[in-house]
This record gives structure tokens, sequence and C-alpha cells, in this order.
């Protein structure tokens, strides 16, 4: 393991490891800021701010796709068919599941809080 020493202004030596095992730092050992938080919570299934992409359900009205949100309606972008260039977008508000009026497929808004 590499390591750098350093000196603070108050003239406190630190010792900052580089990388396990001589090679490149892993994501754990470089992350920094909110990844420090978002890189372990990854690792055990969480998605702490909402950044990974959804889980699709069928998009029934009896098993709608569940969209988070801090707020009491969002906007949604739907693309139905993988290679359609157009995007759909509409107001998603609190209650019960809507349709996307292009291709029918049911949402609903579900409350999210951050982690802080």
């Amino acid at each position: 393991m590499q390591a750098l020493t350093a000196r603070s202004p108050n003239g406190v030596s630190m010792v900052h490891s580089m990388a396990s095992g001589g090679g490149a730092p892993t994501d754990d050992e470089q992350a920094s800021g909110l990844g420090r938080e978002v890189v372990p919570a990854s690792h055990k299934g969480l998605d702490p701010y909402n950044m990974l992409a959804p889980k699709a359900a069928s998009g029934t009205k009896e098993d709608p796709n569940l969209v988070p949100s801090i707020t009491n309606k969002w906007i949604v972008g739907c693309i139905r068919e993988e290679d359609n260039s157009a995007v759909i977008w509409f107001w998603l508000h609190k209650g019960e599941a809507q349709r996307c009026p292009s291709c029918g497929t049911h949402y609903t808004l579900v409350p999210h809080q951050l982690a802080h």
C-alpha cells in the first residue's frame, strides 16, 4: 500500500493511503462528498438520493410504475418503444395511478424522503 505523508497547516503530520494493494484506488477509496454516502448504500441495494434507474413494473393499472417524489406532483417523460425518438411529457399527481396519454402505461407517484 502506498502512503502519502503531508503536513497540515498546524504542522501535524498526516498519512493518507493511496490504494489498497498498491493498485488503482477502488470506488470506495476515492469516493468523496455525496459519494461517500451513495457508494456504500449502493452496495447494500439502497438508493438514498433516488439516483439509480427505477425498477420497471408491468405498467398496468394494478401494477403501475412507481415514481418517487418529494412533492405532490412530478413531470414524467415516457418513451415506450426503445427506438422511439419522441418523449411524451405529462404531469403525474399524487393519488391514483395515471396513464401515459400516448401508450397507456400507468404510473403512480409515491412519497420519497431525502436522506439527510
